[in-house]
C-alpha cells in the first residue's frame, strides 16, 4: 500500500506542478495583462519554485561533455564498458589524456540517488584519470527474474569490476560504499588478486558509526532490525519491470534526508524564490541544479538496506571484526598492499568525524606509510566530493596519494 499510496500522491503533484508552470508563465508574459500587476513577479516566482519543487523527475544524465584546463577545453567521451543487472561501469575519458595516466573507480553510493550525484566528482578526475564509475541501477526497473541483491553481491560487483579495468586501479568510495570497498579491498588482498587496487580513498564513510554518532547513526540504532522490515520496505508495483520486488523505495530516503536539514532546504527555496523575482537567473538556475540531482532517487533493494542497516550501522560488525562474506571472515589486517586514504569533512552531518579515519586503525597489516588521513576544513557532507573545496581542496590530495602510490606489486592469485 505504500507505493500505491505514493504513486497517488506524485500524480496529483504531477498535476499541480503542471498547473504552477503554466501559470508562472502567464504571469511572467509581457501579453498577459495580469503580469503588470505589482504581485506579479513574485506570484510567477512562487508558482516555478513550486513546480520545480513537485515535478517528477528520472534519472539524470552526466552531461560531462569537456573540461576545461588552462583555458583549453578538451571533449570527454562517455561509454558503458560492463553492464551487469544491478549496475553498470561507466567510462569516461578526455582527449590528450597521457598513455601512463592512472586508471580511477569511483564507487557511487547505493543510498536512494543516482550516480551521477557525483558529477562533479568525475568531472573533477577525468582531467587527469581515466575514470570509471559503479552506475547503479534502480531496483524497481530490474526484473524479479535478476535475483537478490544484498553486501555480498555489492562486494563481488566491485571486485567483478576491477578485475574488468585491471591492475593498478585506484579505488575513490564516496560515503556509504567505503564498508563494501574496504571489505572487497581486503578480500583482494588477502586472496593476492593481480588486480587488488593500488590505493583506496574513503570519503566520508560509515566505516565505524560509533565514532561521533550523527542523526542517521541514531536513527538506524533506535529501533530493531524487524521495525525497518515492517516499516519501510514496500512491493514494486504493476507498472514497473522489478513488479514484486522486494525494495526500500527512494522517496523514502528522500524524506528523511529532507527532514533533517528541512530549514536548510526551505532556506534554499526562498533564495530561489529572491533570485527569480530580482531576475537572477543563473543563480536560481545553480540552486535548481543541485535540486535536480538531489531530488532524483532510486529503489535500493530490500535486502541490501536491511543488511546494511544492521550491520554496519547496528551490529558494527566491520570494526567488531565479525564482517562476513560469503560466509568467510573479512580481515581488514590482510590489507598489506593497497594504500589507504581516509577524507573526512569537519561539518559531516552523515559520516561523523573519526567514522571513516577508523578504517586507517582497522588496517593491522598495513604499513603507516600507507596510511593518509586528510580533514576537509569547513566541508559538509556534500561538499567533500563536489563544489569548490573538493575540486580545489580535497581533489589535489587524491591526485597526489594517487600519484605517491601508483603500482602494487603483482602476484599470483592464491
Amino acid at each position: 500500500m505504500l507505493y500505491h499510496a505514493y504513486e497517488m500522491q506524485r500524480a496529483w503533484l504531477n498535476g499541480a506542478s503542471a498547473w504552477a508552470s503554466i501559470g508562472a508563465e502567464l504571469m511572467s508574459n509581457p501579453s498577459y495583462p495580469a503580469a503588470y500587476l505589482g504581485v506579479a513577479p513574485s506570484a510567477a516566482s512562487a508558482l516555478e519554485v513550486f513546480a520545480h519543487a513537485t515535478q517528477s523527475r528520472g534519472k539524470p544524465a552526466f552531461e560531462i561533455d569537456h573540461v576545461t584546463i588552462g583555458g583549453t577545453a578538451h571533449p570527454v567521451t562517455e561509454a558503458i564498458v560492463y553492464n551487469k543487472p544491478f549496475g553498470d561501469l561507466r567510462r569516461f575519458t578526455r582527449d590528450g589524456l597521457p598513455a601512463d595516466a592512472p586508471k580511477v573507480l569511483i564507487v557511487a553510493p547505493m543510498s536512494g540517488h543516482y550516480a551521477t550525484l557525483l558529477r562533479g566528482t568525475v568531472e573533477r578526475m577525468v582531467e587527469n584519470a581515466e575514470v570509471f564509475i559503479t552506475d547503479w541501477a534502480d531496483a524497481r526497473d530490474v526484473p524479479a527474474a535478476a535475483g537478490r541483491f544484498d553486501l555480498d553481491d555489492y562486494i563481488d560487483y566491485l571486485i567483478d569490476f576491477l578485475a574488468f579495468i585491471g591492475p593498478h586501479t585506484h579505488v575513490i568510495a564516496v560515503c556509504q560504499p567505503s564498508v563494501p570497498a574496504l571489505a572487497a579491498t581486503a578480500v583482494m588482498n588477502a586472496g593476492l588478486h593481480p588486480a587488488r587496487p593500488a590505493t583506496l580513498t574513503m570519503m566520508g564513510g560509515p566505516i565505524d558509526t560509533r565514532c561521533s554518532p550523527t542523526t542517521v547513526n541514531d536513527l538506524a540504532m533506535e529501533r530493531p532490525i524487524e521495525w525497518f522490515r515492517q516499516s519501510v520496505i514496500a512491493t514494486v508495483p504493476g507498472q514497473y519491470r522489478g513488479h514484486g520486488r522486494q525494495v526500500y523505495p527512494g522517496f523514502l530516503q528522500l524524506a528523511g534526508f529532507m527532514s533533517m536539514n528541512l530549514g536548510n532546504h526551505l532556506m534554499s527555496h526562498y533564495e530561489m524564490f529572491k533570485h527569480l523575482t530580482a531576475g537572477d537567473d543563473a543563480s536560481a538556475d545553480a540552486t535548481k541544479a543541485f535540486y535536480d540531482d538531489y531530488r532524483s532517487v532510486c529503489d535500493m533493494t530490500a535486502e541490501f538496506y536491511l543488511q546494511t542497516v544492521e550491520e554496519v550501522f547496528q551490529k558494527h560488525s566491520l570494526p567488531n571484526g565479525t564482517f562476513m562474506h560469503r560466509g568467510e571472515p573479512v580481515d581488514l589486517g590482510a590489507i598489506r598492499d593497497t594504500a589507504l586514504l581516509a577524507v573526512e569533512g569537519e561539518r559531516d552531518d552523515i559520516s561523523g568525524l573519526g567514522q571513516t579515519r577508523a578504517a586507517l586503525d582497522l588496517a593491522t597489516g598495513l604499513a603507516d606509510g600507507k596510511k593518509l588521513y586528510f580533514l576537509a576544513e569547513g566541508a559538509g557532507h556534500y561538499g567533500i566530493f563536489n563544489g569548490s573545496r573538493w575540486r580545489d581542496k580535497i581533489a589535489p590530495v587524491v591526485e597526489a596519494f594517487v600519484a605517491a602510490h601508483g603500482r602494487v606489486g603483482l602476484k599470483a592469485v592464491a
